[in-house]
């Protein structure tokens, strides 16, 4: 494998990138990569703070000759969604992502890579360091932990910016300007119980797997359609050709990344217990059947496993499985005004159970808040129903676009300029930053892009080389034509 990064161009970014790749940063674990951006900023001896969320802010000064230019801030998020395959041993606290060269792309050795948003902020340290790029005034804005709840965004002290335009750098399309975003919700269900001995006798107890799936990102892969691990689990459980008991469940991982792996410890009878490994087998050739072309390395297997000494009520199993096969997950509705962008969405994200509770999480987005609301309603009354505790929590509002934007038609102009056409003007179902800056900060003029990353919130996670260097290229135009005040 070539790990040699910084022998690509754009020299500087890949640089950056091929340090950030090395810092440990999950979310919520940020402490080493701000310390190495206010390090960086006090080598240049530019102006930094870290506020009380946790952000960190740089200044630059205007170029020469370019003090009257509107300021600019340019953002990106400091921390990094920890996937691994199951088989890779790896702790995203402590161990560099093992990034390389994969012909025109860069990956990384079975985990996710960190290029969301680890190329952003490699761009703007590359322009906060290049002496030679003329730009007005820039602020550069480093958020903290927006891949689990915005906590960065939300906490952004007022009055710390100053700028007219923010240029978000957390987009996975390059030639792509974005210019609006869905508002998100989490809806959180927990079913309590006290955890009954498994039978005595007279039972086989087995683990059904559901692996092999491709996940990604719960707002951008959304629209593909992909299957959902603890739905597959579920459906299968509820519709098993005997009585099973359920000892526990681990089903997918973080809230924005749709599921690729479930599993669950079942009791059957004995005298059953062929009958369901082979419904089981036959259930993956459904499941490949339904999902062909989509998820062509589907498998659903079952094995058995020592018998586990304890398991859940068979009535709190019961309408959890129930629960769980009926709850709304992927696309919901369609945009009508933007044709090809989803309006509204929810991933059933994880199902886990821990001896006393099984705790359950949708992530919902829309771009319309009074239809993701409704959403939200509806799962939590669906729970409830079920016997659940349900709690709807960290709602954010989307991004409105303003297509008379006038650093839109800027960068469009500068994009025709550079690369002999337009760029594509479109808004974006995954949750972006942008929508709750722009709440603290009303007035900012708001544009978000970035280079091809492929599979976000994967193992499979990928950022295209070329993609890097004309999305650099046009941020350095695009600060160079800013308009004036």
């Amino acid at each position: 494998m070539d790990r040699n990064l910084v022998a690509l161009k754009p020299a500087l970014v890949w640089k950056h990138f091929a340090e950030i790749v090395r810092i440990p940063r999950p979310s919520s674990h940020e402490e080493k990569i701000r310390r190495y951006i206010l390090d960086f900023a006090r080598a240049q001896g530019l102006e930094s703070k870290e506020d009380a969320a946790h952000n960190v802010y740089v200044r630059k000064p205007a170029s020469k000759g370019m003090e009257d230019r509107k300021g600019v801030i340019l953002q990106a998020h400091l921390d990094m969604v920890p996937q691994k395959n199951n088989d890779k041993e790896f702790d995203f606290t402590k161990d560099p992502i093992d990034a390389y060269i994969d012909g025109g792309w860069v990956t990384a050795d079975g985990t996710t890579l960190g290029a969301d948003n680890g190329i952003g902020v490699a761009a703007i340290l590359a322009v906060l360091e290049d002496r030679t790029l003329k730009h007005g005034p820039l602020e550069a804005l480093f958020t903290a932990t927006e891949e689990t709840g915005m906590d960065g965004a939300n906490g952004l002290e007022k009055g710390l910016l100053h700028g007219d335009i923010l240029l978000n750098l957390d987009s996975e399309e390059e030639g792509e300007l974005y210019v609006g975003c869905a508002g998100g919700l989490d809806a959180n269900m927990t079913f309590g119980y006290k955890a009954e001995p498994t039978p005595a006798g007279g039972y086989t107890a087995a683990k059904i797997s559901v692996k092999g799936l491709k996940g990604g990102h719960s707002g951008i892969q959304i629209v593909c359609q992909r299957a959902n691990a603890n739905k597959v689990l579920f459906r299968f459980l509820n519709a098993a050709p005997c009585d099973v008991l359920l000892a526990s469940v681990d089903g997918g991982g973080l809230r924005n990344a749709i599921p690729r792996e479930a599993e669950a410890v079942v009791l059957v009878e004995t005298r059953d217990y062929d009958e369901f490994a082979a419904a089981v087998k036959a259930y993956e050739e459904t499941v490949r059947a339904e999902y062909a072309g989509i998820e062509d390395a589907v498998s659903v297997k079952v094995a058995e496993v020592g018998k586990p000494a304890e398991m859940l009520p068979k009535e709190v199993a019961g309408n959890l499985i129930k629960a769980v096969a009926a709850c709304p997950d992927g696309v919901q509705r369609m945009s009508v005004a933007m044709p090809g962008l989803v309006q509204t969405s929810t991933n059933l994200a994880r199902v886990v159970s821990d001896g006393r509770t099984v705790k359950l999480q949708c992530l919902l987005r829309s771009s319309v808040n009074t239809e993701k609301e409704a959403l939200g309603e509806s799962i939590a009354a669906l729970f409830t129903l079920a016997g659940a505790k349900t709690e709807l929590t960290g709602a954010y509002n989307g991004w409105n676009p303003d297509m008379e934007s006038p650093i839109l038609k800027a960068m469009t102009a500068s994009y025709e300029a550079l690369y002999g056409k337009k760029p594509a003007v479109t808004a974006i179902h995954a949750g972006l930053e942008c929508g709750i800056i722009g709440s603290a900060y009303p007035g900012l003029d708001m544009i978000s892009f970035g280079p091809t990353i492929c599979y976000p919130h994967s193992p499979d996670e990928k950022v295209e080389i070329a993609s890097v260097g004309k999305f650099y290229d046009f941020l350095v135009d695009t600060l160079r034509n800013v308009p004036e005040k």
